[in-house]
């Protein structure tokens, strides 16, 4: 079996770089990333990556950077880590100035020819870890993925850069989350002679919704699933409503479900229940199991007949059409007087148990059943 490596940058990545400098030259200044040992030390028992740490050091040896500077904070740092069970199998160092453009210097791979010219490694199948877009840049030329220690991807696409980050996050655990479990994300395209229905979904995103149904007030609804559980939602739908609603929303359910359930692939580590919101007049309820086998109990009432242009009546349709697909139990009650808030209340209800459900616990890595399976 080929090997793979997590590339993994220092200053930013596993220690805090010092603000006024970026130069890591006394202990004082030592400061470890938030969360860094529990994470390596789980990933380095856990899983089958090597680890290299590969940093540029400006001008290391030099007048501005002697070396009796630098590796007492160094060989701390290794010493450190080593006590919780995080060793590094290579350890590459840049010393040059950036305005040498030496080819052993990140982005630039001459540090790291032994794992691009060797048949052992899978560089597809490895990442490089840091926190600066340099580092991003090098996994590109590694032919490897980036995992980018940053709370968003800004400045990504300028750089032609977004395709190789598979994960921006400036929290360790959810780098752990992913390199345990992978991506929670699938797309869906459902074509028959009455509706075309794209969905794609990230059930670990920010609440991004890009939702377009022909129906306006059913896409405010789709938004609030988004937005209220985290997830990326895009949904593109071409169906016949020149005939009525009914094909439309029924399908987007179907769509919606069965990639909810592709995105949950093993369900291992999922908190896999959830619930409840009240809504102003409201009090909705939306309980729901990943248990892998649908049933939907409705109790909500609604005395106008449509909301915007939404029947009400296709408000169980659609759940009911999306638990099927999703293989989950869902109980929706509501009640109250306004059927905007009633109905907005239950969405947004589903969605916050759709968020406790799909939470991963990834240290306790186990299929919550007792039957093991779901």
């Amino acid at each position: 079996m080929k090997k793979k490596v997590l590339f993994i940058d220092r200053d930013g990545t596993l220690v805090v770089e010092p603000p006024v400098d970026c130069q890591l030259d006394s202990l004082e200044k030592l400061e470890f990333y938030p969360k860094v040992f529990r994470n390596l030390g789980f990933i380095r028992s856990r899983l089958d990556f090597e680890f290299v740490m590969v940093t540029n050091q400006d001008g290391l040896g030099t007048s501005s950077f002697p070396e009796d500077t630098f590796w007492p904070a160094h060989h701390l740092i290794l010493k450190t880590l080593e006590g919780e069970g995080v060793t590094f199998d290579n350890i590459l160092i840049d010393r040059s100035f950036p305005e040498e453009n030496a080819p052993t210097r990140k982005p630039r791979t001459g540090m790291l020819s032994e794992y691009m010219d060797n048949p052992d490694y899978d560089l597809s199948g490895s990442f490089v870890i840091g926190d600066r877009m340099t580092d991003v840049e090098l996994a590109k030329n590694l032919g490897c993925k980036a995992i980018y220690l940053h709370s968003s991807k800004e400045g990504l696409a300028e750089n032609g850069l977004e395709d190789v980050c598979v994960l921006a996050t400036a929290d360790w655990d959810k780098v752990t989350e992913f390199l345990f479990a992978g991506e929670r994300k699938a797309e869906i395209r459902r074509t028959t002679k009455e509706t075309d229905v794209y969905v794609a979904l990230d059930l670990d995103g920010n609440g991004v919704c890009d939702v377009s149904t022909g129906l306006a007030f059913f896409d405010h609804m789709l938004e609030q699933l988004g937005k209220h559980s985290g997830m990326d939602i895009t949904i593109r739908v071409d169906g016949d409503l020149n005939v009525d609603e009914h094909h439309t929303i029924e399908d987007t359910g179907i769509a919606l479900g069965d990639c909810i359930y592709q995105a949950l692939g093993s369900k291992r580590g999922i908190e896999r229940y959830g619930y409840a919101l009240p809504m102003d007049d409201c009090l909705c309820r939306a309980c729901l199991d990943f248990g892998g086998r649908s049933w939907l109990v409705w109790e909500a009432e609604f005395k106008r007949e449509k909301i915007g242009e939404m029947p009400t009546e296709m408000f169980f349709h659609f759940f009911k059409s999306l638990s099927d697909a999703a293989k989950m139990n869902l109980n929706i009650k509501a009640e109250g007087v306004n059927e905007h808030h009633k109905i907005e209340g239950i969405f947004k209800a589903f969605a916050r148990a759709l968020k406790m459900a799909l939470k991963r616990d990834v240290y306790h890595f186990e299929l919550p059943s007792s039957k093991g399976v779901l």
